[in-house]
């Protein structure tokens, strides 16, 4: 049920957290034995205005099927490799970089899935109720495990403590909604236990901030503003709380169409990305600058925190079909699907370019 938030409570703290840690994202990816001349040479020869290089197609391989290409600029900084990857994009034979707007993260899925745009990154569990309802989606690889923080006020202590509260989401159905939903399913309903509410970002913020809703499910980077602003605490940071800081959050996503007529072209897109997300998480002051001076966000500190907090480098260490199962049988539990899991999994993923990339890039 949505209601509108009434009462009123004390403004929260910001509170002193300890959680496990899963391997951290600067240790993993400088204990590797690269060496920033090796990283460069390996990865973003050709990447043109990125580093100041001059771009060149690959030439090793047949060239891809069409010059244009079209992703979504939608989502979280989380999403940063998308964006970062507009240079490698270029040095592998598009010659037209196109950055589809949408103002809300519903508007990515959708336009991947209406033909819109032919590739884009998203979170994985809105994707697959897109594909359980028939939109022409499949997942090419995953891109990053956890990003989302779930913040509240001091009466919620714990995931089942959100019974009977109020959360605050941007959009019914769409990637906050379904991953709270997912998070509680271990033993609420969330049909019959949460009173929704949906307001973008700046009013829920400010109604956490005046004890007027419950929780907040952020992404990156609203954690960051959060924090800055000593906003409510952290309940559930899913780039480290098990059991979501072993899965993907944001996947590669391409129309089902476009990666069937265009396999060279979906995997020269892939390899940019894939190269992009690398280059995120080893020159992440660099990247969060790209971000700024290409007005995809505003705070340069928010944006390299983000750089800094993503486990990117990780994207080799998990199996993006292993994520499919997990959110397919979460999904299924609370009944926001009603394909199973089994033939969700056949239909959602499409990994046959991420194999040979894993390969070419020595994963």
């Amino acid at each position: 049920m949505v209601v509108n938030p009434k009462s009123k409570m004390s403004c929260p703290t910001i509170q002193n957290r300890k959680s496990k840690m899963v391997v951290g994202n600067m240790n993993y990816i400088r204990g590797n034995g690269w060496s920033r001349r090796e990283f460069l040479g390996a990865t973003l020869v050709g990447t043109g205005a990125l580093l100041g290089f001059p771009s060149e197609p690959s030439t090793a391989e047949p060239p891809p099927e069409t010059t244009r290409i079209r992703l979504v600029q939608a989502g979280g900084m989380c999403q940063a490799p998308k964006y970062v990857a507009e240079d490698l994009l270029r040095a592998e034979g598009f010659t037209d970089v196109q950055y589809i707007k949408k103002d809300t993260n519903l508007g990515n899925t959708m336009a991947v899935a209406g033909g819109e745009a032919d590739i884009s990154i998203q979170f994985s569990g809105p994707v697959l109720t897109y594909v359980d309802g028939g939109a022409p989606i499949v997942m090419l690889a995953g891109v990053h495990v956890g990003c989302f923080e779930l913040f509240a006020t001091m009466q919620v202590r714990a995931v089942r403590d959100l019974k009977g509260k109020t959360v605050a989401v941007p959009g019914m159905g769409g990637p906050q909604h379904v991953f709270i939903s997912t998070m509680v399913a271990y033993g609420l309903d969330p049909k019959k236990d949460i009173n929704w509410v949906t307001y973008p970002f700046a009013e829920a913020a400010e109604l956490l901030a005046q004890g007027k809703i419950d929780a907040f499910l952020g992404f990156p980077p609203e954690p960051q503003e959060l924090r800055a602003k000593k906003i409510g605490h952290v309940v559930v940071n899913s780039m480290m709380d098990r059991p979501w800081s072993q899965y993907f959050c944001c996947m590669v996503i391409g129309n089902r169409e476009f990666v069937r007529k265009n396999p060279m072209a979906t995997k020269r897109t892939l390899r940019a990305i894939m190269k992009a997300t690398d280059y995120c998480a080893r020159e992440p002051e660099k990247a969060a600058r790209f971000l700024v001076d290409k007005g995809y966000t505003k705070n340069y500190d928010f944006a390299l925190q983000t750089m800094k907090d993503m486990h990117y480098a990780q994207w080799r260490d998990f199996d993006p079909e292993d994520t499919i199962r997990f959110y397919s049988l979460r999904l299924h539990e609370v009944g926001m699907i009603k394909t199973s899991p089994t033939k969700l999994i056949a239909q959602a993923g499409d990994w046959r370019f991420l194999r040979e990339i894993k390969k070419e890039m020595k994963a």
